[in-house]
Order: C-alpha cells, then sequence, then structure tokens
C-alpha cells in the first residue's frame, strides 16, 4: 500500500521560502496524481495545488497562484512544493495526498493515500 511521508517544513520569516517534499513508498508515486493541502489553526483543511501523473499539468489555489510551484520527480517518488513570498496566513499543516487524478475543487474524497503532514509556521 502507498505511504505518504512528508518533510521539509520549519518556521520562516515571512517573505521567505520553503521546499516541501512528499515521499512514497510502497508504490510508485508516478502512478498517482499528488495534492498538497493544508490546514490553518482553527480552520478546515484546503486545497494547495495539485499535478497530474505526467506533471503536464498542475492547479493552485488563488491564495498561492505564482508563489507556490508543483513539481514531481517519478524517477526518484517524489513530489515537491516550493513555496515563495511566504505569509504569515500560510502557516499550518501541510499534507501530499495520492490519488487517481486532480480533481475539481480540491475535492479531497478523490484521494485515498495521506501523509501525516508538517508544520509550516510563517512568522517575525
Amino acid at each position: 500500500q502507498l505511504q505518504l511521508v512528508e518533510s521539509g517544513g520549519g518556521l520562516v520569516q515571512p517573505g521567505g521560502s520553503l521546499r516541501l517534499s512528499c515521499a512514497a513508498s510502497g508504490g510508485t508515486l508516478g502512478f498517482y496524481a499528488v495534492g498538497w493541502f493544508r490546514q490553518a489553526p482553527g480552520k478546515e483543511r484546503e486545497g494547495v495545488s495539485c499535478i497530474s501523473l505526467s506533471g503536464d499539468n498542475t492547479n493552485y489555489a488563488d491564495s498561492v497562484k505564482g508563489r507556490f510551484t508543483i513539481s514531481r520527480d517519478n524517477a526518484k517518488n517524489t513530489v515537491a512544493l516550493q513555496m515563495n513570498s511566504l505569509e504569515p496566513e500560510d502557516t499550518g499543516v501541510y499534507y501530499c495526498a495520492g490519488g487517481p487524478l486532480c480533481p475539481a475543487y480540491f475535492r479531497e474524497d478523490v484521494y485515498p493515500y495521506w501523509g501525516q503532514g508538517t508544520q509550516v509556521t510563517v512568522s517575525s
């Protein structure tokens, strides 16, 4: 069964950058579309970005467009989320998820596989 592990979170100042990684074991990540989600304290989890199986198609939440970039390296069984120009509103636990496609509206029920999350804190 596919298992996902996120890494790369931490504390960063506003305007800074972080690169999150989603690593897979127990299966081939290249067989799945991969989404990134986040959950801020006291808020519902929301979709951030998604990348198709081939990597040819990506989508982003409006709040992160132009600042975040999703990419994949199927040879390394990983998907990355490069986050630039971070804002305090980007603070939260970031999760990666694997599923058959990138759904409309970042629907979570499409994704059967989820990681445990990595904390991102943007604060001065």
